[in-house]
């Protein structure tokens, strides 16, 4: 699967002002829910609240990938937000998060669709010419460009 499949134009969000990642969450899932891939977002962000309580989603580098399986899923779905400002996420490596990718997946669905979506973003992000392309975009299509690598 591409991650240009199912990440929409509604979900990308290149300067999202917000102070904490569960505000972040809500945001961004909104948008999912307007492309109609989330259905019960509340359902759906509470799964994602609870994943990150298990441990945190910020992988370093500034990025952070929270997910989450749920029955308020419709279909596969990818947010992405550049932050207006950093948020703090427990990160792995301690700094803060600017870059956030969210995934929604369907429960039916829950086991390799959602672990093939993170490995796609997870190998590529450890090029930091990736990383600075993502933050350098300045509107959807240029972000799907460089997601079209994946």
């Amino acid at each position: 699967m591409k991650l240009v499949e199912i990440l929409k134009h509604e979900t990308i969000q290149l300067s999202l002002d917000v102070k904490t990642k569960e505000e972040c969450i809500q945001q961004m899932a909104e948008q999912m829910v307007k492309t109609g891939a989330v259905t019960n977002k509340e359902a759906y962000v509470q799964t994602v609240l609870e994943r990150e309580q298990k441990g945190t989603t910020g992988v370093g580098f500034g990025v952070a990938i929270p997910h989450g399986k749920s029955d308020g899923v419709a279909a596969p779905a990818l947010g992405f937000a550049k932050l207006a400002h950093p948020v703090d996420w427990q990160s792995l490596d301690g700094n803060p998060v600017s870059i956030v990718f969210l995934i929604a997946v369907p429960a039916e669905q829950a086991g390799n669709e959602h672990l093939q979506i993170l490995a796609a973003i997870a190998r590529k992000l450890i090029h930091e010419e990736f990383r600075n392309r993502l933050k350098e975009a300045k509107s959807p299509e240029e972000v799907l460009q460089v997601l079209e690598t994946v």
